[in-house]
């Protein structure tokens, strides 16, 4: 079975952003009508990971998800001066599963200027 997990590294500092909070959305479309369904909201550790998968086994589906990362937060209590309001202060990364039983890691490398995201492994 398949699972789900994130990491978020701070490419200004160059290390692993701790205590970002994550929440997790299963995104249902039907009819043109798009609803929410909160997951869980977690933070990362010092490894900038969570603790446990964000999902696997039977909770983790095939379908659309989305992401959202509390970066403002993050680098308003971070070392890096971000300026106020920061210009990043949530990131929201949707994707799509199609097959339940694979692996998805979907990191985050940001700034407080910049951010990207991938599929990885």
């Amino acid at each position: 079975m398949g699972r789900l997990t994130t990491h978020v590294l701070d490419t200004v500092q160059g290390k692993p952003a701790a205590g970002v909070f994550v929440s997790l959305y299963w995104i249902e479309i039907a009819d043109g009508v798009e609803g929410h369904e909160k997951l869980l909201s977690v933070r990362t550790n010092a490894d900038g990971r969570t603790d446990e998968p964000l999902l696997e086994g039977r909770r983790f589906r095939a379908g659309t998800y989305e992401l959202l990362f509390f970066v403002g937060e993050y680098f308003a209590t971070a070392s890096a001066a971000t300026g106020a309001p920061p210009f990043y202060d949530l990131i929201t990364v949707r994707f799509t599963v199609s097959d339940a039983d694979a692996d998805y890691h979907v990191p985050l490398l940001v700034s407080p200027w910049a951010y990207t995201t991938y599929r990885g492994s």
